[in-house]
């Protein structure tokens, strides 16, 4: 069992699976097809990323050194919070991005999303956890690789 502890954007708790990206993750890039096609859940469509590509990312602790793109990645982040297809958690090695701050904010505050952000986790986080992996999150900022 590895623990890590990073400053909480928005607080809760989570016990589930990692999904993990070594690269910057472009929002638009990975959720925009999805949510156009108002799916029921987000399939990674950032080709250009192999690490996600493909995979269901909805309800799921979305592990990232930062997210990447246009100024649309606030919004992009906020949609698939209102839509109920967004990650459980972005959980953030680096220091958060404003846009990426942004959309979780509003997700919170305009939708009553329940979305959970932690940064600051560092780099030896994405070292240690992979896809696959059960964690929790605490209230916190502690993540619990089990």
């Amino acid at each position: 069992m590895k623990k890590f502890k990073g400053r909480v954007i928005a607080g809760g708790h989570y016990k589930g699976e990692a999904i993990v990206s070594r690269q910057g993750v472009n929002t638009l890039a990975t959720f925009q097809s999805s949510a156009l096609k108002n799916s029921k859940q987000v399939l990674a469509s950032d080709q250009n990323n192999p690490d996600i590509y493909e995979k269901n990312i909805t309800g799921k602790a979305l592990c990232l050194p930062i997210t990447i793109g246009s100024t649309t990645g606030g919004m992009v982040i906020q949609t698939v919070c209102q839509m109920g297809i967004a990650p459980a958690c972005f959980l953030f090695s680096e220091h958060i991005d404003s846009l990426a701050a942004s959309g979780i904010v509003l997700a919170k505050v305009w939708e009553e999303s329940d979305v959970i952000c932690i940064d600051k986790l560092g780099e030896k986080f994405l070292e240690t956890i992979k896809t696959g992996d059960i964690i929790e999150v605490r209230e916190d900022g502690t993540i619990t690789i089990l």
